[in-house]
C-alpha cells in the first residue's frame, strides 16, 4: 500500500551523523525508512476449525510458536499472539491472496498499513542501539524471530530480518513515528550512522 505522505516523510534526514569519522565502510549503521509495506494483521477465529499449518500464504507457511517468523523476498509473515500474525509484505495484490486464502467465517483481516512508521536499522552496532532503549535480551533474538516490546517507553514490533549485517525492522504506531526515530537516532549517534 503507498501512502501520499509517510510518518517519516519531513523527518527522516539523509546523510552521515554522530561519530561516524571513526566507522568506515560496512561498520557504518544505516538508519532508514521502509516505505510502500502492506501490514496485514491476520487473526484466526477460535470457533475455526481450521488448523493454521495447512494454510500457506505466499508459500509460506503461518509461523505457529513465538518468535517465529516465515519469509521471502517480498513477504515476511511473524507470529504476534497464538492465532494471530503480521504480514508484511512489499506485493500490491498482498491483501487479495490473504483473502483467497483465508475466508471471512474463519479470519479477521485488517490491513494496518496506514498506521504504522517502520524503520530499518542495519549495521554491526544495531543490538547495541536497541540495546540502550529496549528490555528484552537483544543478544538472545536471531534471525527470522520477532518480538513486540518497548523502546524508550513506545511500544515496537522488533522483527530480525538478516545477520550479514544485523538488519532489523521496527515497526511502532504512526504517531509515535517521529518520537520513535529520533530515540532510534539517537541512541545511533554514539557509534555514528548514515542516513538512507
Amino acid at each position: 500500500m503507498k501512502l501520499a505522505v509517510t510518518s517519516l516523510e519531513h523527518i527522516h534526514k539523509k546523510g552521515r551523523f554522530g561519530n561516524y569519522q571513526k566507522q568506515s565502510g560496512k561498520k557504518l549503521l544505516e538508519i532508514s525508512e521502509v516505505k510502500n509495506l502492506a501490514i496485514i494483521h491476520l487473526v484466526q477465529y477460535k470457533k475455526s476449525k481450521i488448523q493454521p499449518n495447512t494454510i500457506k500464504l505466499e508459500n509460506l507457511e503461518l509461523p505457529l510458536d513465538n518468535p517465529k517468523v516465515t519469509a521471502n523476498k517480498e513477504t515476511r509473515i511473524l507470529w504476534s499472539a497464538p492465532r494471530t500474525w503480521l504480514i508484511i509484505s512489499s506485493k500490491k495484490n498482498i491483501i487479495s491472496n490473504i483473502k483467497n486464502k483465508c475466508d471471512r467465517e474463519n479470519f479477521a483481516i485488517t490491513d494496518i498499513s496506514h498506521s504504522r512508521a517502520v524503520i530499518q536499522i542495519k549495521g554491526p552496532q544495531a543490538k547495541e542501539v536497541l540495546k540502550k532503549g529496549c528490555p528484552i535480551n537483544i543478544n538472545e533474538i536471531q534471525v527470522d524471530n520477532c518480538a513486540g516490546t518497548v523502546f524508550n517507553g513506545i511500544t515496537v514490533v522488533i522483527d530480525f530480518v538478516n545477520n550479514d549485517p544485523d538488519t532489523f525492522n521496527l515497526l511502532a504506531l504512526r504517531s509515535f513515528g517521529e518520537t520513535f526515530y529520533h530515540h532510534i537516532t539517537d541512541s545511533a549517534l554514539e557509534f555514528g550512522y548514515a542516513g538512507v
